[in-house]
């Protein structure tokens, strides 16, 4: 093939190209679909939190407590406070002091490195995400129709422990066995040693500094 007859043929080529009419091609999601799925999983993350609360009102209850009950931050981790106990009797005192008076900023520092373990570790945060999943599916599915099996009603208590019970296998082989202790060993060690060294006498006044007072006056 000559060069002027392939020039010709790939005049024709591009002329008959260029006189073709290209049908566009309908997309199937448009914009509005987006949009309206948007709105709707917005909706659904709005109401799980509301739901939640109004399947569980003892749950909101208690921690609204122990949320009012929290001493101030500031003065928990006052390191100024902090005073080895003279000796072993003082010590066991200002150890049921500390926990009674700051329990609920312990709850918290529990719950924050529960919080930790989960963050750092996908596969139990994973696991533990499908099993509270499947409890807001089943307090769902009871919203609307109670679940009967052999003639006999299923409580929503009885079906939660069902999914934990399921729920144990997946948790152990994520590491809960071994996060679970981790978080008791270090929550228990914290606890121990603020409570051992913050010097609570100073916020609630000690039953013994009268006495001593009225020793060394004498």
């Amino acid at each position: 093939m000559s060069a002027a007859e392939y020039e010709a043929d790939s005049e024709e080529s591009v002329s008959f190209s260029a006189g073709e009419q290209v049908e566009p091609v309908s997309n199937p999601f448009t914009m509005d679909d987006a949009i309206k799925k948007q709105s709707a999983y917005k909706e659904i993350l709005m109401q799980l939190p509301m739901q939640l609360q109004l399947a569980s009102p003892a749950a909101r209850e208690w921690i609204n407590r122990r949320r009012e009950n929290v001493r101030p931050w500031l003065i928990f981790v006052n390191t100024q406070k902090f005073k080895a106990p003279p000796n072993v009797q003082r010590w066991s005192k200002r150890l049921a002091k500390n926990v009674e008076y700051f329990q609920s900023n312990y709850m918290f520092v529990f719950i924050g490195l529960i919080l930790y373990c989960l963050i750092t570790s996908p596969l139990l945060l994973i696991a533990v995400a499908a099993s509270f999943g499947a409890c807001y599916i089943l307090s769902l599915k009871n919203a609307e129709k109670k679940i009967i099996i052999g003639g006999h009603e299923i409580s929503l208590a009885h079906q939660y422990a069902a999914v934990g019970i399921f729920s144990l296998p997946i948790l152990y082989m994520a590491g809960a066995g071994a996060v679970l202790f981790w978080v008791l060993g270090a929550s228990f060690f914290i606890i121990v040693i603020h409570a051992s060294l913050y010097n609570i006498e100073s916020i609630l006044g000690s039953d013994e500094e009268p006495f001593d007072l009225q020793m060394e006056q004498v």
